[in-house]
């Protein structure tokens, strides 16, 4: 399905635009959202719950200006480099298989609109700790619709035309608390929202960064997440096959 969105808005970061950018590592520590940032709901069990700690803050705040009947929560947060690969490779595998006669250039321009290739200069944001994934919830935890009557991949565009009343309100919500504390938002995914990485500096037009590969050192911590992780792309649909 081919779903109309408003390109005026919101600012494409190619990749080597993203390259382009100076990294200057600012040295900031990597904190835990459930303690710095208590207001947000850790949505998924897969999720390392852990994000620079200018991120946490700000992730904070935004929870904090959304009307009181919802939350915020996090479906993804930092992730290690061997996660980010992992997710690479499996949407390169569904797009192999939605797109059989595509040339791999054509496959790798596809999937690099909805993953971040590890193979670059610029770190994927996830993996600096300046990313945060967020979804609308109600206060029981459901998730609110900020896309019908499309499905979530076909309408991931933030700026997407033809929502429902009750989607765009949803959505507009969510994506204005997160600029409102100073996030920038990818205009390809509603839900992704990021302060300091490479990404960030493109959509701000700025020639710096202040954030580079972090890591928690102790694999341990997060083992359990990296395991759930693990087994959830297994179940996962093919999105280029299915919307979802």
């Amino acid at each position: 399905m081919k779903v109309a969105r408003d390109w005026t808005k919101g600012v494409p970061e190619p990749i080597s635009a993203c390259n382009r950018i100076v990294e200057i590592e600012n040295g900031e520590p990597l904190v835990d959202l459930r303690i710095a940032a208590p207001s947000l709901v850790i949505h998924r069990k897969s999720v390392i719950p852990f994000a620079r700690k200018t991120v946490a803050e700000m992730g904070e705040r935004a929870a904090r200006l959304i009307p009181k009947e919802f939350r915020l929560g996090v479906v993804d947060a930092w992730r290690p480099i061997e996660r980010q690969r992992r997710i690479y490779d499996w949407v390169f595998e569904c797009a192999k298989v939605a797109y059989p006669d595509r040339s791999y250039a054509s496959l790798r321009r596809t999937v690099n609109r909805w993953a971040a290739p590890t193979d670059q200069k610029a770190p994927p944001g996830h993996c600096t700790g300046a990313a945060l994934d967020i979804w609308l919830l109600d206060l029981k935890g459901n998730v609110m619709d900020v896309c019908a009557p499309y499905g979530r991949f076909d309408a991931a565009a933030t700026f997407t035309l033809g929502l429902s009343d009750d989607a765009k309100r949803h959505r507009e919500i969510l994506v204005s608390a997160m600029l409102e504390v100073g996030f920038s938002n990818c205009r390809d995914e509603w839900w992704h929202y990021s302060w300091g990485d490479a990404a960030w500096a493109v959509r701000m037009g700025l020639n710096e960064c202040c954030y580079g590969v972090a890591s928690l050192g102790d694999a341990s911590v997060y083992a359990e997440q990296e395991r759930i992780s693990e087994e959830w792309f297994l179940e996962r649909p093919n999105p280029f096959l299915t919307g979802k």
